[in-house]
């Protein structure tokens, strides 16, 4: 089993370097990212920084546009030049059956990157994830525990990726 890569958030700027980080492993596996998609769950207590976190990635992505929590429009949807990402909240669930009617499963076969907060809303029916990102407050900061879905391969390279691409900046 691979070990979770526990990376320190102490500053929003870190936040915004891992998604950044992200990002860049999305575009380096676009291919396989497009050809089978990503499921990537963000957890994390209200406030924790996982829309924060995607909004970092879709910049480096190219998206120049607003991004903002899908808390009330369940799902949000970006067009990028490497991967499409649909950025999905299901906090307001009140029956995880809301997931299947609203034909959240569809999106999940489309080659995107899927990101999903509050995904035990959505349980069982939400597909399986390919990386997890668990974002938990620590002090004034963050810090994310972040793990691949084994079976995944691509989720396996992206998390790799991610896990090459990390270093903790050097307070000065």
């Amino acid at each position: 089993m691979t070990e979770p890569l526990i990376v320190s958030l102490p500053t929003p700027e870190d936040t915004d370097r891992l998604g950044s980080i992200f990002a860049r492993a999305f575009a380096k596996h676009a291919p396989a990212i497009r050809e089978s998609g990503l499921a990537l769950r963000l957890e994390g207590d209200l406030g924790a920084g996982k829309t924060s976190l995607m909004r970092a990635a879709l910049r480096e992505l190219g998206w120049t546009g607003p991004v903002k929590s899908p808390t009330f429009t369940l799902l949000e949807t970006y067009r990028t030049g490497a991967v499409s990402v649909n950025h999905f909240d299901f906090y307001r669930f009140e029956e995880p059956e809301e997931f299947m009617d609203a034909g959240f499963l569809d999106c999940f076969s489309e080659g995107a990157v899927c990101a999903t907060e509050w995904s035990e809303k959505a349980a069982p029916y939400l597909p399986p994830a390919d990386i997890t990102v668990e974002l938990q407050h620590d002090g004034l900061g963050r810090r994310a525990v972040i793990t691949a879905n084994e079976a995944s391969v691509t989720g396996a390279r992206v998390f790799d990726e991610v896990a090459e691409l990390w270093t903790p900046t050097v307070a000065g």
